[in-house]
C-alpha cells in the first residue's frame, strides 16, 4: 500500500468518517491543511449525514479531485471538464470494484443494520482504501 493509501486507511481506523479519510490523506498535497480537510469532509459520511447515498469515500475522493482539478474562474472550461473527466473515470473504477458509489447499494443494509453486522470495519474500510488507490493513480501523473 503506499503512504496516502495507507494514510486514508489510518484515518479511517481513528474514528474519522470515510469521507474525511480519503480528503484528508490527498489533502496537504494539494495545498490544504489537514485538520481543514477534516472539517470540510465531515458532513459527507455515511452517504452524507447517514442518508446513505453517494459513499463518503467517494465524495473524499471528488473533493480531492476537485482541489487538484476545479476550477477558480468561471469561465475556465478546461480546468471544468478535466475535473468532470476525472470523477467520471473514478466513479466508474470505484463501481466496478464496490458495485455501485451509492452508500446504501455498497452495503445492502441501513446504518444501523451495518453497524450491527461490522460492515464498518470491513466494507467500509476496503471502500476507503479503494477510494484513496484509484485518486492516487489517476493524480499520479500530476502530483
Amino acid at each position: 500500500m503506499s503512504e496516502r493509501v495507507e494514510s486514508a486507511v489510518a484515518i479511517f481506523s481513528e474514528g474519522f468518517m470515510c469521507s474525511q479519510a480519503v480528503f484528508a490523506a490527498f489533502s496537504e498535497m494539494l495545498g490544504l491543511e489537514k485538520d481543514m480537510a477534516l472539517k470540510i469532509g465531515n458532513g459527507f459520511g455515511g452517504g452524507v449525514a447517514r442518508r446513505q447515498d453517494i459513499c463518503g469515500a467517494v465524495s473524499g475522493a471528488i473533493m480531492a479531485i476537485g482541489l487538484k482539478y476545479g476550477k477558480t474562474v468561471a469561465s475556465d472550461t478546461a480546468s471544468h471538464e478535466k475535473t468532470y473527466s476525472t470523477v467520471e473515470s473514478f466513479c466508474e473504477e470505484f463501481a466496478k470494484r464496490n458495485g455501485s458509489i451509492n452508500c446504501y447499494e455498497i452495503l445492502g443494509f441501513d446504518l444501523a443494520a451495518a453497524q450491527e453486522k461490522g460492515l464498518f470495519s470491513t466494507v467500509c474500510h476496503k471502500c476507503v482504501r479503494d477510494a484513496a488507490q484509484i485518486v492516487e493513480d489517476l493524480l499520479k501523473d500530476n502530483i
